[in-house]
Parts: C-alpha cells; sequence; structure tokens
C-alpha cells in the first residue's frame, strides 16, 4: 500500500510526463503505473482519476498560479516546479479533505526533492497566499 506522500510523488511525475506527452499520454501513463511493483489496481484506478481530476481543474489551477506568482508566466516556470504547484493547487483549492499545511508542506518537500534550488521557496511563497486568500 502506498503512503499519500509516494501518491503524490507518482502524481507529480505523471503531470511533469503530461507536459511533453500529448496525445500519447494515455499510452505513457499506462505504461508508467505498469512499471510500478505492487501497485494494486484500486491504487492505479486512484491514481488514474486523481491525475484526471488535477488535468481538467488546469484552467483554474493556471489562472490562480498566474495571479499569484506576479511576474511569473507560466511558461517560463520550471515544469517540475509547475507540476508541483499544480498538484498542491488542486488540493487546497478543490479537496477540502487535505489540510492546507499539510498540501503546502508536501510541495515544499516534493520541492526539496524534485526542485531546484529556489524551488521550496518559490512554492511555499506562492501556496502561502493562495491559502491565505482562501481562507479571508
Amino acid at each position: 500500500m502506498m503512503t499519500r506522500h509516494q501518491v503524490r510523488e507518482h502524481l507529480i511525475k505523471l503531470l511533469y510526463m503530461n507536459e511533453f506527452a500529448g496525445d500519447d499520454m494515455p499510452s505513457r501513463m499506462s505504461i508508467y503505473l505498469d512499471e510500478i511493483e505492487s501497485l494494486g489496481e484500486d491504487e492505479r484506478w486512484a491514481l488514474e482519476t486523481r491525475y484526471d481530476a488535477i488535468v481538467k481543474c488546469y484552467p483554474e489551477i493556471d489562472g490562480k498560479i498566474t495571479q499569484t506568482a506576479k511576474g511569473w508566466r507560466i511558461d517560463r516556470m520550471s515544469r517540475v516546479d509547475l507540476s508541483i504547484l499544480r498538484l498542491a493547487v488542486y488540493e487546497l483549492v478543490f479537496d477540502d479533505s487535505i489540510p492546507d499545511g499539510v498540501a503546502i508542506n508536501e510541495a515544499v518537500e516534493l520541492a526539496k526533492a524534485y526542485g531546484g534550488e529556489e524551488s521550496s521557496s518559490f512554492i511555499n511563497g506562492i501556496l502561502g497566499v493562495i491559502a491565505a486568500e482562501k481562507n479571508e
């Protein structure tokens, strides 16, 4: 059974892959998920469902990111940072089952593991503003 952190890691990898896969994403996702050892059918379904939900919300998610990251255009952001941000903004805005602090902390940890030197502070700053606006 995967931890929530492992689920998030796989999701950011799938979101990152989506940046480059285009129409080939369904087959690439299938290959990727097939290679995860001990991935049960329920976990596979959960990953696919959550991925689809996030991608469907891209217009709203990207709007929030653009509005908050003043001076940063989405097409100029690191694809890794953007994938982490998209997952975290989805969790902050569309998933009430995840506390804001958990979503932000997980995103910062993922940024430290996968992003660049400044990624964690960049992501923390954007998510902090979005969470504050949400709770006003």
